[in-house]
């Protein structure tokens, strides 16, 4: 018998101590799967957590990889650790002894010393056990197969998702977060399918650092991803000018570096420290901090990307880094910079670099191989097996039908359209932090109380916290000035005062929305609910959040769903064909 063609997998890992992911692509380069760790696991973040999961890893294999060759896994950081990092371990800074000893000279930063050195000892250990379960488990099921690992810089691993996952053929790249190898940012071209390095900013002040503790001064907790509170806190506040120039004066851009006054800036830090809320206080005595620290991340993130346009002119920017989920800032660049289209991928942060590092590995191998510029799609994650949604018909003694194809979409949409809430899962799991239709909570956005309802009664999280629209793309112009397409849900744009009152329930305080764009081709099964809503409603937009809880990842699996489902307030749960709604509801 004829062996078949020698076959290829490339395993993208990222191993940052938070947010680890993995993804598959095949040897034509196709994406088979990516997913976030935290998403099986549900644990937020899955801090500390390794991407290949002994339990999962020989699973995902067997699914995607059955008859492989060789295996090339490809890491999201470099193999060589920074200077810094490499002294401090060999100082016992990065122990538990010497993490609560604090020990160090202070570096010009936002962070305190021993939140730097927990990070860096975090990220330590995380490298030191990369491959380890994938290892045990490629030599049990695939003894034959070749293994090669690659380690990539990790600023290049955003971008490469960033520019390769574009619809661009040529655009420059800006990578902005906490901390790579070296810095917190990094900047590049992006031609023909080629990225090639433009800057690198060096040393340990960092936008992300700033934002986390812009976070940790509101009140609210960054180590568990809390920073999405900011945001939504910043539109009922005002600017504090005695705050913004303390800001200001803290740190400043030149070129695509910002840099700290260092003379004063612990000074300036002491001053901010004493506006920090009281955990007896309520969230909304910080409005206003969060609103001018807000103001001062965006007004600094415009400023290096219209340098970076000045440096490298080209029309598209791709923006990756965890400073890329501030939605807020996103809908202001293409209003305060000389770009005319922006790109920010479906999972900008840490999570995005398994996917971004699997595709460095596989161009570094096919460098002939034309790149189509299109929309990644973020349907990349994990499937609810049929036999599972069986399960819960049959034994959750749950009101339920089998509507197959329309009969479904028509149902959900008549329930939608009686103002009941809607859990709604769909085909694969979204990669990237947002739902965008198939692991979605759904509702009417008709109803000024809605979004109250839904904090109160079914997320049970604050009340200053906004709901996002979805939109039919060919309304956007309708109902948001400066109209752009926003397919992750990555911006957030200005309503049209005209059409604030036909959708309260998504309009934010200040008038504004962040939005996800809905095109046929990118989702036909939720742009048909929504176009079915729309016919009944006269409205093209719905409420769309995440399928989760405060605290808790997007939904995993039919357990998963069905445990937020029983114990909140939603009235219905959509599970491809099949409708569960509770007692009494018709």
């Amino acid at each position: 018998m004829k062996k078949h063609d020698s076959r290829t997998y490339y395993v993208g890992l990222c191993v940052t101590y938070h947010d680890p992911a993995l993804s598959i692509l095949n040897d034509k380069g196709e994406i088979l799967f990516a997913e976030a760790t935290e998403r099986p696991l549900q644990y937020k973040r899955a801090l500390n957590c390794e991407p290949d999961n002994l339990y999962l890893i020989p699973k995902l294999l067997r699914e995607y990889c059955a008859d492989a060759d060789e295996f090339v896994i490809a890491c999201n950081w470099r193999k060589s650790r920074p200077i810094y990092e490499r002294l401090a371990k060999r100082l016992g800074w990065l122990s538990p002894r010497g993490i609560l000893r604090g020990k160090g000279r202070r570096l010009t930063t936002w962070l305190e010393m021993y939140q730097i050195h927990h990070m860096l000892a975090c990220q330590h250990h995380a490298m030191r056990r990369i491959g380890i379960n994938l290892a045990r488990t490629l030599g049990h099921d695939f003894p034959g197969a070749s293994v090669r690992f690659r380690h990539y810089d990790h600023h290049l691993t955003h971008a490469a998702l960033a520019c390769y996952g574009s619809p661009f053929d040529e655009a420059v790249c800006a990578v902005i977060d906490s901390y790579g190898e070296e810095g917190s940012m990094a900047f590049f071209t992006y031609r023909n399918g080629a990225l090639k390095p433009l800057f690198e900013a060096h040393g340990p002040l960092s936008l992300g650092f700033y934002y986390m503790k812009l976070t940790e001064l509101c009140g609210f907790d960054w180590i568990g991803g809390e920073e999405w509170k900011v945001m939504g806190l910043a539109s009922y506040g005002r600017i504090d000018e005695e705050i913004l120039s303390w800001l200001r004066s803290s740190m400043r851009v030149e070129g695509l570096r910002v840099v700290p006054d260092y003379d004063r800036f612990f000074e300036y830090l002491d001053r901010l420290m004493t506006r920090k809320r009281s955990k007896d206080d309520a969230p909304e005595t910080a409005a206003d901090l969060a609103h001018t620290g807000q103001h001062f991340f965006t007004e600094t993130v415009n400023q290096l990307i219209a340098n970076l346009h000045e440096a490298v002119p080209s029309d598209h920017l791709a923006f990756a880094g965890g400073c890329a989920l501030n939605s807020v800032c996103n809908g202001q660049l293409l209003t305060h910079t000389p770009f005319r289209s922006l790109y920010v991928p479906p999972a900008p942060a840490d999570d995005g670099t398994a996917l971004g590092a699997a595709l460095l590995a596989f161009h570094e191998d096919h460098p002939e191989r034309r790149i189509e510029p299109r929309c990644l799609s973020p349907y990349l994650g994990s499937r609810i097996k049929p036999e599972a949604v069986e399960r819960l018909a049959r034994y959750a003694q749950l009101p339920v039908r089998h509507l197959p194809g329309e009969a479904v979409i028509s149902a959900a949409a008549d329930l939608l359209a009686r103002g009941r809430i809607l859990g709604w899962i769909q085909g694969r799991a979204e990669f990237g932090p947002r739902a965008l239709g198939n692991r979605s909570i759904l509702a009417d956005p008709r109803p000024k109380d809605m979004g109250e309802r839904i904090n109160r009664e079914v997320k049970f999280r604050e009340r200053f916290r906004p709901y996002a629209p979805v939109i039919l793309h060919e309304y956007g112009l309708d109902f948001f000035a400066n109209y752009q397409e926003s397919p992750y849900m990555d911006r957030t744009l200005r309503f049209k005062p005209a059409v604030r009152d036909r959708v309260p329930a998504v309009v934010h305080v200040d008038g504004t929305g962040r939005l996800q764009t809905l095109k046929e081709d990118w989702n036909p099964r939720f742009h048909a609910l929504l176009s079915e809503f729309h016919r009944r409603s006269g409205v093209p937009v719905l409420l769309n959040t995440s399928f989760n809880v405060m605290g808790k990842p997007i939904v995993h699996s039919v357990e998963d769903a069905a445990s937020v489902f029983l114990t909140s307030g939603l009235d219905a749960l959509v599970i491809g064909d099949h409708l569960f709604t509770k007692p009494g509801i018709q």
